[in-house]
């Protein structure tokens, strides 16, 4: 959020649809960030930081290496070789992140059988949409 917002009062003042485009954050936890900005222990709270002089600041990210290094992935649908957890771990093992929901900031949809509604909304988004054996390829 710091490296999208910079400021504690930008990312006051986010909807949802601008925090959903981070991509480990979905609806619900988008939902939940503007409802806590909006109530009065949030602005106290961001009342006493100002006086405190207390910024947000930008956390330099730890390098990652890997092949999958600033890789960004959203599994739906079912998959074959693996559970979901167990592709997730692969991803983050290889230097990805994933995501539990689809948003511009993310690179791949990797789509099982059945897919829901995160590969319409991937579609809609322009997200790189693969199958799974195109996810086997990109990781070995």
């Amino acid at each position: 959020m710091a490296d999208k917002f910079g400021s504690m009062d930008k990312l006051q003042r986010a909807t949802e649809g601008e925090l959903r485009d981070i991509a480990e954050i979905g609806p619900v936890m988008a939902a939940s960030i503007v409802s806590f900005f909006k109530s009065g222990q949030a602005k106290q709270l961001l009342k006493k930081l100002k006086e405190a002089k207390v910024n947000m600041r930008q956390v330099p990210r730890k390098a990652t290496s890997g092949k999958l290094a600033g890789k960004s992935f959203v599994f739906t649908g079912e998959l074959k070789g693996f559970t979901r957890t167990q592709a997730q771990e692969l991803v983050r093992e290889l230097g990805g992140n994933y995501s539990s929901s689809v948003s511009k900031g993310v690179d791949f949809l990797v789509a099982g059988e059945n897919p829901g509604s995160k590969y319409a909304r991937a579609k809609k988004l322009g997200v790189k949409i693969i199958n799974e054996a195109e996810f086997k390829r990109i990781i070995k």
